[in-house]
């Protein structure tokens, strides 16, 4: 599947219109339903198997961020055959009480992974904690960049933002 095509699957899956407030606290009247792509087992396996080849060389965990990026990571992980982390916004306050769960991220090279990017602010976020318990985080990689600052604000970070399809991918799909 080209990526035209993979672009075109998406866009038919999760774009909607209307009124929508992202989390970034800014308003859109396109939005992209990503458990719409997330749902579609043979869709996400399409999604997965294209980012595969974008996972930067010495990667060594793949960190998935609550809640969307959790079923990408774990399709991906399919694929390149690396662990995989489940990171939380936030510990949890029982059992293990651990912000990452899976695969351990001390120590290792973490390639955050998330299904969406707009300003970047969870990547952000997560990236923090990561780092802070020891986690070598020098990249994220998404499914759709949304172009609208957040490869500047993670690059602020050293943070690299790598991603499969952007806003004007999906945009050319619908004109196509």
């Amino acid at each position: 599947m080209t990526s035209s095509e993979l672009a075109r699957r998406v866009h038919a899956a999760a774009h909607l219109t209307g009124e929508f407030v992202l989390r970034s606290g800014a308003t859109t009247t396109e939005y992209f339903d990503k458990y719409r792509f997330e749902a579609d087992p043979e869709l996400l396996d399409a999604i997965a198997e294209r980012m595969a080849p974008l996972v930067p060389a010495g990667t060594e965990v793949l960190a998935g961020l609550e809640m969307g990026g959790i079923p990408v990571v774990t399709a991906l992980g399919r694929h390149t055959g690396l662990p995989c982390a489940f990171v939380r916004k936030q510990a949890k306050a029982y059992g293990t009480c651990r912000l990452a769960e899976g695969a351990d991220v001390v120590g290792r090279r973490v390639l955050v992974v998330e299904d969406v990017v707009t300003s970047g602010g969870q990547i952000l976020l997560s990236t923090a904690e990561l780092r802070t318990l020891g986690a070598d985080v020098r990249h994220a990689l998404c499914v759709i960049d949304r172009g609208q600052g957040g490869a500047e604000a993670l690059a602020a970070q050293q943070i690299g933002l790598l991603s499969l399809l952007t806003a004007a991918d999906l945009k050319a799909a619908r004109a196509a």
